[in-house]
């Protein structure tokens, strides 16, 4: 495969995004400069997590360049940013085998995000749990009401609403595995079932709703040149954290 693709799918697996620039030069900048501004425009790794990773190679200049983002400092300090440099790429880079420094060094970033514990990815229309269950969610709601009338009747409103509601996370809790989307769903049937008849006849009720997690364009991404121009597209990280690198 490819490296765009093997970058893109590392990306759907474990949700971070690891680029990388080859370019002449970086001059007048120095590699580090240009790489945090590389890695601020094309605003990599997942918002709020900034787990990106940008690899720069200028290749006039000899300099190779790691930029980390603060999400991504955990598994890749400076240190051990430094050791992939000198011990992957660099050696490969001086016998001119440009294709397998670049390879062995992504290679060890990888493997070395794989053993960190990020948040898994989300990918563009990736439904919540609660959607994913519609199926279940409804035909239970419809028996839940039906069944909340005669726990009124035998419990009175407050009790009965109270069991309608503990019947309702349970089950929900159940079938999606979701303790929070569990709590949300007891409530929303103890509400209802505490004020929903006399609500709906004075016309009051209640708004909001669960929306489906947005996912990140584009994938990992291999350029070369202006990185102004190109097409790449980011997860929308932050702030570059550390960084190191070398020459050959």
């Amino acid at each position: 495969r490819t490296l765009e693709a093997r970058l893109r799918d590392f990306e759907r697996g474990k949700g971070s995004q690891i680029a990388v620039l080859m370019l002449p030069s970086t001059e007048p900048e120095t590699p580090a400069q240009y790489g945090v501004r590389v890695y601020d425009q094309w605003k990599l790794g997942r918002k709020g997590i900034d787990d990106g990773v940008l690899v720069l190679v200028a290749k006039d200049d000899r300099r190779v360049w790691i930029v980390t983002g603060r999400g991504a400092e955990g598994p890749l300090p400076d240190a051990a940013v430094k050791r992939i440099v000198e011990e992957d790429i660099t050696p490969r880079f001086k016998q001119g085998d440009f294709y397998g420094g670049i390879h062995a060094g992504v290679d060890r970033i990888m493997r070395t995000i794989e053993g960190e514990p990020l948040p898994p990815p989300r990918h563009a229309g990736q439904q919540s749990p609660l959607f994913q269950h519609i199926e279940w969610i409804i035909p239970g709601l419809i028996i839940l009401m039906v069944a909340q009338g005669v726990l009124n009747t035998v419990f009175g409103r407050t009790v009965g609403a109270g069991l309608t509601g503990g019947v309702a996370g349970f089950l929900a809790w159940l079938i999606v595995g979701s303790l929070a989307i569990g709590a949300f769903v007891g409530v929303i049937a103890f509400v209802f079932g505490l004020f929903g008849i006399s609500a709906v006849r004075h016309g009051s009720g209640w708004g909001g709703g669960w929306t489906s997690g947005g996912g990140f364009p584009g994938g990992g991404g291999f350029g070369g040149g202006d990185f102004g121009g190109g097409g790449f597209s980011g997860g929308g990280g932050g702030t570059a954290g550390g960084g190191a690198g070398g020459s050959w």
